[in-house]
């Protein structure tokens, strides 16, 4: 593997940064209006329906048709559709008719595509390397979707994001005020699912969870505002994942399994210290706890 700034210089390693970028923008982005709205189990419903609709493609290539198509273009438009679906359910204020239409879509992708990888044992490798992912695996076209998508999720949340604050926490609020918000939360949640369905080829459908909300979940746990709350949630993922990849190198493990694990951990250290410290703060002077 050669030595440590080798490996750091290496065109999978430069690749795998950029992919980090794009990673940690989306998780920015995405995952904190996911976490705002309360609809974090979005995030994993619609990574396995982009893993459904990416099997789709790849059992299209088996049987030689659209064999121009990437399969995560197929997984993009099967996720936007849950989030969809799942945005629609979400606008009568009934949390549970929500996480009902998640968890029917995420239990019908996942039999789908166990499916589809049944009919097509030659080209189930390219399912398992969707549904794990490795970061140090992406290729350029990889980066060229996931970049352009980022670039319209960015472009969009930046252009609504009053809209998309205001139905966030007042949906009540926001109809009086005269917005469109069942128009402005269907496209929230398209754009979330679109964000979770490009993060899939450089962290997998297993993982995409922890880099989409443990950011989000750790920054909102200290930050003071929104845009303190989506920046540092970007910071975390992208440290994450710097942090996961120079891991790598010398444990021999996933870089992208390390990059959640510091994600996740992130959030379990943060939320201890914050526990702890308000324990001491309520201890009363001459008293055991």
């Amino acid at each position: 593997m050669g030595t440590l700034g080798e490996y750091l210089t290496s065109p999978f390693v430069i690749r795998a940064g950029i992919a980090l970028i794009l990673i940690a923008l989306n998780s920015g982005i995405a995952g904190s209006f996911a976490a705002f709205r309360n609809s974090t189990f979005l995030v994993a419903g619609a990574s396995h329906a982009a893993l459904g609709g990416a099997a789709a493609i790849i059992l299209l290539h088996s049987a030689g048709l659209w064999l121009g198509v990437d399969p995560m273009i197929g997984g993009a438009v099967t996720a936007v559709l849950l989030a969809l679906l799942a945005g629609h359910a979400s606008y009568g204020g009934r949390s549970g008719d929500v996480d009902t239409m998640i968890g029917v879509g995420f239990a019908f992708s996942m039999s789908v595509a166990v499916l589809l990888i049944s009919l097509i044992p030659e080209s189930a490798t390219r399912v398992w390397a969707i549904l794990l992912g490795d970061l140090l695996l992406v290729t350029w076209s990889d980066l060229a979707i996931m970049a352009v998508a980022t670039a319209v999720i960015a472009v969009f949340f930046l252009a609504f994001r009053r809209e998309f604050l205001f139905i966030t926490f007042d949906m009540d609020g926001a109809k009086a005020f005269g917005i469109h918000a069942q128009e402005h939360n269907l496209l929230m949640f398209g754009l979330i699912g679109l964000s979770v369905a490009m993060l899939l080829k450089g962290i997998g459908a297993i993982l995409v969870f922890a880099m989409m909300v443990a950011p989000a979940a750790t920054s909102m746990l200290v930050a003071g505002s929104v845009r303190r709350v989506i920046t540092g949630a970007a910071l975390i993922a992208l440290a994450s994942g710097a942090l996961g990849v120079i891991v790598s190198y010398f444990v021999h493990v996933s870089a992208s399994a390390l990059t959640a694990f510091f994600a996740a951990a992130c959030y379990l250290v943060v939320r201890g210290s914050i526990e702890l410290s308000t324990r001491r703060r309520i201890r009363v002077p001459g008293t055991r706890c």
